[in-house]
């Protein structure tokens, strides 16, 4: 039978699994959300199409990895 040390143990492995996985996008999408501000800030004219500038931010970052 498991004690409570190794109980825990097993507890907190799970635990930093669970976190791991639920944050891992967190990263790359703070990176995308900073490239679209960017590229707004910097472009001498301002990006009309949202979504073509945020499929072009991905590939970029993605290629970069």
């Amino acid at each position: 039978m498991l004690n409570k040390k190794n109980f825990f143990i097993i507890i907190f492995i799970i635990a930093g699994m669970f976190f791991i996985l639920s944050f891992d996008d967190h990263n790359s999408k703070r990176a995308i959300d900073a490239c679209l501000a960017g590229s707004q800030k910097l472009s001498e004219s301002k990006i009309t199409d949202l979504k073509e500038a945020k499929k072009f931010c991905e590939e970029q970052i993605k290629k970069n990895k």
